[in-house]
This record gives C-alpha cells, sequence and structure tokens, in this order.
C-alpha cells in the first residue's frame, strides 16, 4: 500500500466533513516531557511548521530549570501535570499505575498538589491546570480531591463517559504500538482509528480527537506518521487543531 492510498480513508472522511460544513476538531498531547532534547526539538518543530499547539504532560518530580528555559518563547506549547515521577506503585499482577490505590490517599495527592505547585512556578505562561495521570489511569476515589488541588480538567485515553466528576480531556488514538515494536504504528491502522473516531464525532459526539505521542520513543515510523498526519489535517479546511486551553474554555 502506498502512503497516497493509506490515506484515502481520512482524505474522503474529512471531504464528507467539509460537504456538511461541519468542522472536526483535533488536539496533541505528548507525554513524559522531562528535559530539552532532539526528540523535542523535532515534535516541537514538527507541530510548529504546521501551526499546531501542543500539550506536554511534563512529569514534575523528574523536571526542572531546563525545559522551563526552553520553553519560555514557545507560545504554541502549554505543560500539564504528568502526576508526580511516573513512578509504578502496582503488585507484579496489576496494570502499571502511579495514581492507585496502593498508597494512602494523601500520600497521593499530597505529590499531586506538589507537582501542579512546582510545574505552575516553572511555567507561568505555560501551565494548565490539567491532571495526566502516568499510564492513563487513576483511582476513581481520588478525583473528587482533584479540583481541590487546583486541577480544572484530568486527561486520560478513551472516549469520555457520561457523567464524570470533572471536565474530561482525553485523548483516543497512540501513535505508538506499545505491545510490540514499541515504535510506531501501521500507518493504515492509525488512520482507520482516526477515520473511526471522526465517524463517531460525526454521528453527534462533541468530543475533540486527541492524538497521543510519547516523543522519547519515536522512531522514523512515529516521526513519518506525525509528519504525514500534520501535512493531510493541518491545511484541510474541515480540521481544527485547538490548543487545550481554547478547550477547556474560560
Amino acid at each position: 500500500m502506498t502512503d497516497g492510498i493509506a490515506w484515502d480513508p481520512l482524505h474522503r472522511e474529512l471531504d464528507r466533513w467539509q460537504a456538511a460544513g461541519r468542522v472536526a476538531r483535533f488536539w496533541l498531547r505528548d507525554d513524559d516531557a522531562v528535559e530539552p532534547t532532539q526528540a523535542l526539538e523535532t515534535l516541537m518543530a514538527l507541530a510548529g511548521e504546521s501551526e499546531i499547539p501542543l500539550t506536554l504532560a511534563v512529569i514534575p518530580g523528574l523536571t526542572g530549570e531546563a525545559l522551563a528555559v526552553r520553553l519560555v518563547e514557545e507560545a504554541a506549547v502549554a505543560v500539564a501535570v504528568h502526576g508526580w515521577s511516573h513512578t509504578n506503585h502496582a503488585g507484579p499482577q496489576g496494570k502499571k499505575q502511579e495514581l492507585g490505590g496502593e498508597r494512602p490517599a494523601d500520600v497521593v495527592l499530597g505529590e499531586l498538589g506538589e507537582g501542579f505547585r512546582l510545574l505552575e512556578r516553572l511555567h507561568p505562561a505555560r501551565f494548565l491546570p490539567v491532571l495526566v495521570p502516568p499510564w492513563n489511569r487513576i483511582d476513581t476515589t481520588l478525583i473528587p480531591a482533584l479540583p481541590g488541588l487546583g486541577f480544572a480538567a484530568l486527561s486520560v485515553y478513551g472516549r469520555a463517559k457520561q457523567g464524570a466528576p470533572m471536565p474530561l480531556l482525553n485523548t483516543h488514538v497512540d501513535i505508538i504500538d506499545w505491545h510490540g515494536t514499541r515504535g510506531g504504528r501501521s500507518e493504515a491502522d492509525l488512520v482507520a482509528e482516526l477515520v473511526a473516531e471522526l465517524r463517531d464525532r460525526f454521528a453527534g459526539s462533541d468530543e475533540p480527537v486527541g492524538v497521543l505521542t510519547h516523543h522519547l520513543v519515536h522512531d522514523a515510523a512515529a516521526w513519518d506518521f506525525l509528519s504525514a498526519l500534520f501535512a493531510v489535517t493541518g491545511r484541510h479546511p474541515a480540521v481544527r487543531w485547538s490548543s487545550a486551553s481554547e478547550l477547556l474554555g474560560p
């Protein structure tokens, strides 16, 4: 399958949106940022060339002034709170999670509060009061306490459920093959997932489509996919790439 043919389903779906006079909303979240790296530079350059806002989920316990200094001039980059130290506290048989029920709630919430304050101080012009749980998992009993720490929204993976206890700004298409190559997933599979998400939105959902990346593990396939995605969507009249702050509103 050639590159052009692989992207045909997305072209057709976006043309359907355009014919209906509708615009699909996308947003971009990248996880595990800690410090300036060449991979981060590549990501910011790709997004910047297509004028696509980027939200970096930064690990508070592992980051510092170097990243803050690098992002000072990046007006289109926002910073969200990615847990505390991205440490797995689950048992050997459990799914990885930092924000689970294995530790006292006051300890977990204390770390999140510290992470919130640290990133707010380091990135005053970029900071977003959004919690991105490591591995996209959080014990549901912790969520009601998040607004008291200052969080305005939660960002996990998958379509938002009705009746959530706080606003959700989720991601839906992860470009990394975590259970296989741990590099970029198949272009055809990713295009199919994007089309499925858009069809769901066309049928009535108003949830923005969140694309999830992890710049530190990107291989050539991941970078190639992002470049093609930005090229296809960045210039299509039926697509609007929005910043997280814009989607959250005032």
